[in-house]
């Protein structure tokens, strides 16, 4: 029978914002992986799923490394970064000053703020037909859809973390004598920045979950196309190799992002200790 020692150890890993050891944090991370790929596994055998429609997993990696050795799946996956990335830091050029100009000043939130609200309800795939029609067939109309799809959202996200900015701040460095732009420079970015980063994260993430929309139509090449490629010949094992491809890019930059984050902010994690 366990002492209350031992209790008290097994609730601790239900503290509200409890550390736990790192290696556990590895090793939770990894089990839950490996509870998913052992339910894909047993799932065909048992009948659950049609093979065809949801093969097993060594059948998606045997795919995977034919996709990465004979059909040059490589060029396609560096296509499909070099999409999110431009186009990202396309939108996040656009959405964090004029963010930060939303949140800092309720002028411009006045003036803008309307016009960003309704293009965030607009959804970015009803644009692809126009698209096409004024960039034909190239980069184009991928990098302008997955730009629409973050802009708008990122910039109301960062509008909000800046306007969340302690007042005491800024009203010490308006006591202190600064004008509005060394406040600006000084108090509202550095303060806003932390979160800033976080919400370019967060979104990050959107622009990775728009990108086999922006593949599907009239593409020749990315991830995208490839699985629609596939798509016609019934290869459901490419299909899903392709998005797990797109997975484990998605985590590979959320994980920059992290790295990022702690570099140019120590002191956030410092304190956090």
């Amino acid at each position: 029978m366990p002492t209350p020692d031992a209790k008290r150890r097994t609730w601790r890993w239900f503290d509200y914002k409890k550390q736990i050891p790192a290696r556990w944090v590895i090793a939770l991370g990894i089990a839950a992986w490996a509870i998913f790929f052992a339910i894909w596994e047993i799932s065909v055998p048992l009948g659950w799923v049609t093979p065809l429609l949801v093969p097993p997993p060594q059948k998606v990696l045997t795919a995977l490394w034919a996709l990465l050795t004979e059909r040059d799946f490589l060029s396609d996956i560096g296509v499909s970064i070099y999409r999110v990335v431009v186009s990202f830091a396309a939108a996040s050029a656009v959405a964090v000053p004029l963010g930060i100009a939303m949140g800092a000043f309720r002028s411009v939130e006045a003036f803008f703020n309307p016009f960003v609200s309704a293009w965030r309800y607009l959804p970015a795939p009803s644009f692809i037909p126009i698209l096409l029609m004024w960039f034909g067939t190239g980069d184009m109309p991928k990098l302008a859809l997955l730009f629409i799809g973050v802009v708008w959202f990122l910039a109301t996200i960062v509008m909000d973390h800046t306007r969340s900015v302690r007042a005491e701040l800024i009203e010490t460095a308006l006591t202190l004598g600064g004008n509005r732009k060394q406040i600006l420079w000084t108090v509202v970015v550095p303060a806003a920045m932390p979160n800033v980063v976080i919400a370019m994260r967060q979104m990050l993430a959107v622009s990775w979950t728009y990108l086999v929309i922006a593949e599907i139509v009239a593409s020749s090449n990315g991830i995208g196309a490839m699985m629609m490629r596939a798509k016609r010949f019934l290869h459901t094992d490419e299909i899903i190799a392709g998005i797990l491809v797109i997975g484990a890019l998605g985590l590979l930059f959320d994980y920059l992002f992290r790295v990022a984050h702690r570099l140019l902010f120590p002191y956030l994690e410092e304190h956090g200790r």
